[in-house]
């Protein structure tokens, strides 16, 4: 989708590459003028959204020109913003990779695991991939303008500021300045809710003339933080009446880190209180079978100077809120295989977190096919499932006990299945509503990108009935 902005005397179009019929893909293409582009963000799609006929293939590979673009700019290390970033590099692109300071420490990761899953394991190739990845980044700090390079006399310019939605995140403000005209365009990335913990609050910037928004939780509201902690510990209670395992798939980034951080919560509050029988809270095993999470998770300790003031107060008080006691990590495959089966046998009551957050691969899957046909199980769902993926039909015919299609076989589903909301790491309605309103100046037209067309529809019309003078339009 190729659309211009219409600001006079202005040169400048954006072309969507993804996130216009869904939440993932997220790719945008900015031309500064005819000889010159940046892209922000090259992610994959996932689940239905991965093309229009399903072919998965036709979406991996850079299906547009890139002998324009100057610069890539990642907003955050999520795949669905970053995962086609190795098919960029070999389609020919030579340009700098731009982002924050953490994420240029958590990118590599996240690409690292991408190239295993999707190009090879050879060992050589990956080194001499993330050898030349190292040389392309370019950590900026938050709230420091960035020089970008043209080719003609306009001139460009980038800040990053956080967005509050996984460690690193950021919205990006571009600054365009065409002979005497200035432009401010701001790509929202993915915006994350208040109080989100680990993460600073959003601040919005002071002024945009254009704001490409997400959208993925345009049509909801979630709970409140004291809110979704007391619902987080009344599910917990309520599942382990079934006396079995608590499922939860997450994103090895992110969302893993945030349910431990709180979990932690839980047990120091209640820890002399009873959970289940015997058990009291203080030892409740949880566990992370997942690598690549407990790779990101050592690598958020190792972050602790981007950690919100609140994290940083628990860690003063000797408090660890990503390595507590009860927590168990698994990394081997061998480990992996001989818990899945232990609890198979035993349905010993405890939480396990695994990835993927979708249920659309990793080791969440060897989970489910021995847990889900059992109603001791409970799967708890706290991310955003898109459509056509196995969490969503989980999620969806679950609780009419239904059935999932898993690596081909069909598994019938008796396993208690939730959903909370308030887990979400996106804005919701009001969040993204208030980014707006608390712009001194605010945008002459909003975009609205990465949401299912329900989501999108429904904050276009809210956000046009509270500001009447903004053009709120939705891209194709």
């Amino acid at each position: 989708m190729n659309s211009k902005f219409k600001i006079q005397n202005s040169k400048f179009n954006i072309k969507h590459h993804g996130a216009t019929n869904g939440v993932t893909g997220s790719c945008h293409q900015l031309n500064i003028n005819a000889s010159d582009a940046i892209l922000i963000d090259c992610g994959i799609f996932q689940g239905a959204e991965t093309s229009a006929d399903g072919a998965e293939e036709n979406r991996l590979e850079i299906e547009f020109p890139i002998d324009t673009i100057r610069a890539l700019v990642v907003t955050h290390c999520h795949i669905d913003h970053v995962g086609r970033i190795p098919y960029l590099l070999a389609a020919g692109f030579t340009g700098p990779i731009y982002c924050s300071q953490a994420s240029a420490t958590l990118l590599p990761l996240v690409l690292e695991d991408a190239i295993k899953i999707g190009f090879t394991r050879d060992a050589h190739t990956i080194q001499k991939f993330l050898d030349l990845l190292a040389e392309r980044i370019i950590a900026v700090p938050y709230k420091k303008w960035q020089n970008i390079t043209l080719s003609q006399q306009d001139s460009l310019k980038i800040k990053f500021k956080p967005a509050g939605h996984i460690l690193g995140s950021a919205y990006v403000e571009c600054a365009i300045k065409q002979n005497q005209t200035k432009t401010r365009i701001t790509f929202s990335g993915d915006l994350g809710g208040p109080y989100t913990p680990l993460l600073p609050n959003p601040k919005p910037p002071y002024k945009t003339d254009l704001l490409i928004l997400e959208s993925t939780y345009g049509d909801k509201n979630h709970q409140q933080r004291r809110e979704r902690i007391q619902t987080l510990k009344t599910r917990i209670l309520s599942c382990f009446e079934n006396k079995g395992v608590i499922l939860i798939p997450a994103f090895s980034i992110g969302r893993t880190q945030e349910l431990l951080y709180e979990l932690e919560q839980l047990i120091h509050q209640c820890r002399q209180q009873t959970l289940y029988k015997h058990l009291d809270w203080d030892d409740l095993e949880v566990i992370v079978d997942s690598p690549l999470a407990n790779r990101f998770t050592a690598v958020y300790r190792e972050l602790k100077p981007y950690w919100d003031a609140e994290a940083q107060r628990k860690v003063k008080l000797g408090r660890h809120p990503l390595s507590f006691e009860q927590l168990t990590t698994i990394g081997d495959h061998k480990t992996h295989l001989a818990t899945v089966d232990y609890l198979q046998k035993t349905a010993r009551p405890c939480i396990v977190i695994a990835a993927s957050g979708m249920c659309a691969g990793g080791r969440i899957v060897n989970y489910l096919k021995a847990l889900i046909g059992d109603p001791r199980t409970d799967i708890l769902f706290v991310g955003y499932q898109a459509q056509g993926t196995a969490g969503r039909i989980i999620q969806q015919y679950g609780p009419k006990n239904g059935y999932v299609e898993l690596d081909g076989q069909r598994y019938t589903i008796q396993a208690g299945i939730h959903t909370l909301q308030g887990y979400s790491a996106h804005a919701d309605q009001a969040t993204l509503t208030r980014f707006v309103a608390r712009m001194r100046i605010k945008p002459k037209e909003i975009r609205l990108v990465h949401g299912d067309e329900q989501a999108k529809q429904a904050l276009q019309a809210h956000l046009q009935q509270t500001f009447p003078a903004i053009q709120v339009t939705i891209p194709y």
